[in-house]
Parts: structure tokens; C-alpha cells; sequence
């Protein structure tokens, strides 16, 4: 009879490499290697090499950028997703991505389950697996971490080592960094290590070597630039003149927020699971763009169609952090959004400037303000008389005086 076939989410790091080779022998099976390229560079040199050394029987790496800047990345800015005020989502936008096409690859391959390195302790499991159930529910999933026969062959890291050495699995040799890293297109993600201390200060002097796709604010050039962006319902299409598709216009903005020091955030976060967290955060190109598409729709949205997608703000990020990507209140609020977006059309100019973004004009053929009736001068159009105001002020105080007047008259 054939093996069974397992779809392993590869990274190529310590724990995935011994996880492959675990999974081969403890199910007997078959295992398929995939690696979503999202965004992580140089990290994906060898990859393929590294998993067929290691006993995978067939290794997909993908190019899904395009995809998740598209589909994932501009979706989610749309709807002005922040979670907790202040982290962009950019691993957990991610993970969505890269369950669908495990599914995918299960599918084509005949795979009756899919495995996947995160912890019983973070977010990641969470996200991966609730993304399965959505699409595949009849897939089964295995996560070692959470079974304690894995716990039990490998306590620690040194266990672990011991295993790759013994197996031949190649591992890298030199001392591990004091922190753990998870990169792609729309961001860098840094915690654990010497990051779980909240008063480690991660943005001293002496720690600007962990950041990878920034300057300091202190070492950014001391010239501002500005950068003009062009938004189509909600999506910004081309910068500085020239149209990008969502890929070009991500690369470009980490480039340009990176170069000025642009998006860093070090916070203390609520993970799904029940605990919290420390983690720092580089989105150089993400927070421009966030910046920028609040700024253009500040001119083009209607106020009442404003109010009821920032009410769902707090909800639609919670839905993105917590994994649930594909349930259907995500996507019907993202129908919402989407019609919310309709009139998001315009230029908006910024200006960079040692991790500042600073507003310098808005543009829009369907803008809302109206200078005639906004001025301090004589209206010409008379669309607003002033003395309408009397009697507008004088309902929306009648509730106000009628309480306090029974307070009063209870003392």
C-alpha cells in the first residue's frame, strides 16, 4: 500500500527540520515539504536542498507575494485593521495565506493531513488550523508540539540538536540569536529571548543591529522626502506618478518607510490563547500606506459610513489575530468594507521624516469638502445659514438640561 502523505508548513529552521524527519518516522509516511515565499528573502536560499536532505519526499516553494499583497494585505487595510491600536496584523494576515495553500497542495498530492511547527503557546496554531477547518475539514491536522511524545523525545534544545546531529539533518551551527523572527512582505515580527523582559529597552543603541528592514529614527537622513500616493476605491495604485500593482507598491514603501526609520513598534499584546506578550514590530511600507489611506479617506468618506466601519475596526482585527480569516462574519464585514471603499479615490502627499509621517495635501475628483461651505468667509452657495444652528443646539442640549435639572431637584 502507498504511505500516507503529510504536507509539513517548512521553514527550514531547527524545529521544522527535526519535525520533518520525526514525522517520517514515527507515521511512516511520506512527507511534503512547503514553503510559502511571502516576503522572507534571503531566508528561502536552499530551502529545497535542505528539505530533500532531510527525507522530504517533494518540496513545494511557492511564490505567493502577488497573492498575499492582493488579496490579504490590501483587503485588510481597506477596513483600517489595527489590533489593539497598535500592531498592523502582519504575521497573522499571513497565516491564512499559507493554510490555503497547504490545502491546496493536500489536495493535488492526495495528502490526508498537514503538520505544522507552531507551539501550543502562541497564536500560530490557532490561525493555521482554523484556516484548514474552513476550507478542508475532512483534513486531519498534527501539531507536534502539542503531542507529548514529541514533548517527551524533546524537552529542550539541546535534544534536539542531538537528533539533527545524529540524523545528518543540516542545522546552523552558530549560537542562536536572543530572540525569534518571523519575516515577510508586509512586516518582521521579533519576540521571545531577551524580548520577554518588557523593560528591555529593544530600542537602545546597542541592540539597532536586530532590525533588519529599518533605520533608527537617530541614523534616518536628515532631509525629508516626500511621496505622493494614489489611491482607486481604497487601493493605492501607483506612487509618485508611476502605477505599481500591490507587490511593487509593498516593496517600494518598505524601501522608502525603512530608509526614514518608518513603522516600528515594540508592545505588550493579548494572544488568543489567554496570555500576553511582548513583541517588536517593523512595518515600514504597512504604515505608510495605513497613514496615507486614513488620510484619503478623511476627504472622501462619508461621516455616518466612517462611524460604522471604524465601529468594526476592534472586531474585524480580532477576527484577522485570532485566525479567522475565512469565517463568514470576516467575510461579510469585508463586503461592508468593500462598500465603504467605493468613493476612496484620490492623492494623498506625505512627507517622511525620522520615523514621522507627516500630512502635506489631499487630492480627490469625488472629495467631500467643500471649501465654499467650510469658510469662515461669506458662503457663496448659502448652503449653510448659520442661524440654523440655534435651534440644532438647542435639541441636542434639551436631554442634557433635563437631567441635570432632576439631579438637582433630587439633592
Amino acid at each position: 500500500m502507498a504511505k500516507e502523505k503529510i504536507v509539513l508548513a517548512y521553514s527550514g529552521g531547527l524545529d521544522t527540520s527535526i519535525i520533518l524527519k520525526w514525522l517520517k518516522e514515527t507515521y511512516d509516511a511520506e512527507i511534503i515539504a512547503f514553503t510559502a515565499d511571502i516576503g522572507q528573502k534571503e531566508e528561502l536560499d536552499g530551502l529545497e536542498a535542505k528539505a530533500l536532505a532531510t527525507g522530504a519526499s517533494k518540496v513545494y516553494i511557492d511564490d505567493l507575494r502577488e497573492e498575499f499583497a492582493k488579496d490579504f494585505i490590501y483587503p485588510m487595510f481597506q477596513a483600517g485593521a489595527l489590533y489593539e491600536g497598535q500592531y498592523l496584523l502582519g504575521t497573522s494576515i499571513a497565516r491564512p495565506l499559507i493554510a490555503k495553500r497547504m490545502v491546496e497542495i493536500a489536495r493535488a498530492e492526495g495528502a490526508t493531513a498537514i503538520a505544522h511547527g507552531a507551539t501550543g503557546k502562541g497564536n500560530d496554531q490557532v490561525r493555521f488550523e482554523l484556516g484548514v477547518a474552513a476550507l478542508a475539514p475532512d483534513i486531519e491536522v498534527i501539531a507536534p508540539w502539542r503531542l507529548e511524545e514529541f514533548r517527551n523525545d524533546f524537552p529542550g534544545r539541546a535534544e534536539m540538536i542531538a537528533f539533527a546531529e545524529k540524523h545528518g539533518i543540516p542545522v546552523t551551527a552558530s549560537a542562536a540569536k536572543p530572540y525569534s523572527m518571523d519575516r515577510n512582505l508586509l512586516h518582521i515580527s521579533y519576540e521571545s529571548g531577551v524580548l520577554e523582559d518588557p523593560w528591555f529597552d529593544a530600542s537602545a543603541p546597542e541592540n539597532k543591529d536586530m532590525y533588519l528592514l529599518s533605520n533608527s529614527p537617530e541614523d534616518a537622513p536628515d532631509e525629508a522626502e516626500y511621496l505622493e500616493l494614489e489611491f482607486v476605491q481604497g487601493n493605492c495604485v501607483a506612487l509618485n506618478g508611476e502605477q505599481l500593482n500591490p507587490l511593487q507598491v509593498m516593496e517600494k514603501l518598505n524601501e522608502l518607510g525603512g530608509k526614514h526609520g518608518i513603522g516600528r513598534v515594540d508592545m505588550v499584546e493579548n494572544r488568543f490563547v489567554g496570555m500576553k506578550s511582548r513583541g517588536v514590530y517593523e512595518t515600514p511600507g504597512g504604515t505608510i500606506l495605513f497613514t496615507a489611506h486614513r488620510k484619503m479617506e478623511s476627504i472622501t468618506m462619508d461621516r455616518e459610513v466612517m462611524n460604522l466601519r471604524d465601529s468594526l475596526i476592534t472586531r474585524y482585527s480580532t477576527l484577522v489575530y485570532n485566525g479567522f480569516w475565512f469565517a463568514p462574519e470576516r467575510l461579510a464585514l469585508q463586503a461592508l468594507v468593500t462598500e465603504s471603499q467605493k468613493n476612496v479615490t484620490g492623492t494623498v502627499r506625505v512627507k517622511l521624516y525620522k520615523g514621522n509621517i507627516i500630512a502635506a495635501g489631499v487630492k480627490s475628483p469625488v472629495s467631500l469638502y467643500n471649501p465654499d461651505i467650510a469658510t469662515m468667509e461669506a458662503d457663496p452657495t448659502q448652503a449653510y445659514d448659520q442661524g440654523d444652528a440655534t435651534g440644532f443646539i438647542r435639541l441636542n442640549a434639551l436631554r442634557l438640561k433635563v437631567g441635570t435639572g432632576v439631579e438637582q431637584n433630587n439633592k
